[in-house]
């Protein structure tokens, strides 16, 4: 009698599919709003959409951020402002350093919500708010950033006291 099944799974059955998410910002200025992301962020664009522009997205390290011009000026409203604490993220972005991402962005004076600290939900992560008001949370993983610093002797010197 002959067992028939595969010794290993077919590529698809092993592959994880992949997804991803773009936040979606109405801003009161694409333009203005796109060239801060480029500018004190660290982001790119390719183009803007309509004339004046009302439509770009901006991208970074395989992220992406749509940012649409508001219908009326002011409207405008970050997730912090109707949240009680005014805690509330607008996104959070996983990143590989949050520590270098943290000192990047002081250093183009960006504006930190919250210092860069290790949370209970296990990563340590820092908020910014953008020149619109929305407020992103990058941070990291410490675990993983822990256990691929074991590997990386970049990383291992930067965790070593």
């Amino acid at each position: 009698m002959s067992d028939d099944r595969p010794v290993n799974p077919p590529p698809a059955a092993t592959t994880r599919a992949r997804w991803s998410v773009a936040p979606f910002f109405l801003v009161d200025n694409v333009v203005t709003t796109a060239n801060f992301y480029r500018d004190h962020l660290g982001f790119d664009y390719e183009r803007f959409w309509g004339d004046p522009p009302c439509f770009c997205m901006v991208h970074r390290a395989g992220i992406t951020i749509m940012l649409s011009r508001a219908g009326n000026a002011g409207v405008i409203r970050p997730n912090r402002l109707i949240d009680p604490s005014g805690d509330a993220w607008d996104a959070y972005v996983w990143v590989d350093d949050a520590d270098e991402l943290y000192e990047e962005f002081k250093g183009k004076g960006v504006k930190i919500a919250r210092n860069i600290c290790d949370k209970p939900y296990g990563c340590r992560d820092f908020d910014i708010e953008d020149c619109n008001g929305y407020r992103l949370c990058f941070g990291h993983d410490i675990e993983k950033w822990a256990m691929e610093a074991k590997w990386n002797p970049l990383r291992s010197q930067a965790i070593q006291p």
